[in-house]
């Protein structure tokens, strides 16, 4: 669904792109650092605006001349639907392009979506590599295809160790794929599975380190895609996109039911909705502050109403009301009735956990 705020960062002259935060599913956009265009960054403050036609416009230009940070962004605003309609075809082009000119987390964002349409062999190879960097996205999916023995070797332990790295960082389904995990994994590899995570993580951070000190040199940035991924139109999979049981190796306990992946955002700002994630609050208290907390804004003023008809029931909003405010040629979209900025910033962050748009607008 929709995805929160693009923000820029300077140091030493170059320009550090952001990261869409969680499979729906999140997450402000990031990006990785280039030469600062002028026209790139304009695109970020107008996208921060909610003028997101206009970021769309800034975009086209850089992203024409190769620009990966532009390519990125344009790819996220085809995928949210946001200046655009929503192409998810386009998209996964721009994302294709921007991760062979170095940019990971279109690479990351790449994988999940060839995974999601049915390509998963295409796909595993970016899987790992986005799970090496510590994407909980990527970590939820090759977790899943250890335990199911499908599109990875049968191995309980790295499962369980990458499972519990994507619940520790918030996402949603994680935390119930481990709660069945916990039915057949025997104590002695969870107790393995957490030192692998131990591991695991530190990897991760070892290799984001290294990648931010080439950077940081001017390092010319490889292709994200590993060799190994041919270039091309989709092709369909034969294999099925739900998780079929293995027979069973000999030495291992009875092969369990297999755990359905549950969707998982392609940004974590950048996902469409997940009705599974999505809880009715019972008998919501209306709220009675102020605070506002911003969802999106909109040309058609109708396309603000069937968001918040998707979001109204979100335990994050429970109790708020819908709030519509012009502005220009937009309508922006608030939910209001937040006591403090405190807990309005607390439904945000819950809110981008899941791949959806925000922003604390303040009080109303």
């Amino acid at each position: 669904m929709a995805q929160t705020l693009l923000s820029t960062m300077a140091a030493r002259g170059l320009r550090v792109a952001a990261v869409a935060a969680a499979a729906g599913t999140g997450a402000a956009l990031t990006f990785l650092a280039a030469p600062a265009l002028a026209d790139v960054k304009a695109g970020v403050d107008a996208w921060s605006a909610g003028d997101f036609t206009r970021a769309v416009v800034e975009w086209q230009g850089p992203a024409a001349q190769g620009d990966p940070d532009a390519l990125f962004n344009l790819a996220q605003a085809y995928r949210l639907g946001r200046g655009v309609e929503i192409d998810n075809v386009r998209a996964r082009s721009l994302y294709e392009q921007a991760a062979r000119l170095g940019h990971v987390k279109a690479a990351d964002n790449y994988g999940l979506m060839l995974f999601q349409e049915g390509e998963q062999t295409k796909a595993m190879p970016l899987i790992k590599a986005a799970s090496d960097r510590g994407d909980p996205r990527a970590q939820y999916v090759l977790g899943l295809s250890h335990f199911n023995a499908d599109y990875a070797p049968r191995d309980w332990v790295r499962a369980y160790a990458l499972m519990t790295l994507a619940n520790g960082a918030g996402l949603p389904q994680a935390r119930d794929a481990l709660a069945q995990m916990d039915k057949y994994v025997p104590q002695a590899q969870r107790a393995q599975a957490q030192s692998l995570a131990r591991e695991l993580e530190a990897g991760a951070k070892s290799q984001r380190s290294s990648e931010l000190a080439a950077v940081e040199l001017g390092a010319k940035p490889a292709s994200a895609i590993p060799a190994s991924v041919p270039a091309g139109a989709p092709k369909p999979s034969p294999k099925p996109a739900v998780v079929t049981t293995q027979p069973k190796p000999a030495g291992l306990p009875p092969a369990p039911k297999p755990i359905a992946p549950a969707p998982v955002p392609v940004a974590v700002a950048v996902s469409q909705p997940k009705p599974a994630a999505v809880q009715p609050a019972p008998a919501a208290v209306r709220r009675q502050g102020n605070w506002r907390v911003q969802l999106g804004a909109f040309g058609i003023a109708a396309n603000a109403d069937k968001l918040w008809g998707q979001l109204a029931k979100h335990s994050a909003l429970s109790g708020t009301r819908k709030t519509l405010v012009p502005s220009g040629n937009l309508t922006r979209l608030l939910a209001t009735g937040f006591a403090s900025e405190a807990e309005a910033a607390r439904a945000c962050a819950a809110l981008k956990a899941e791949g959806k748009a925000c922003v604390v607008a303040g009080q109303g």
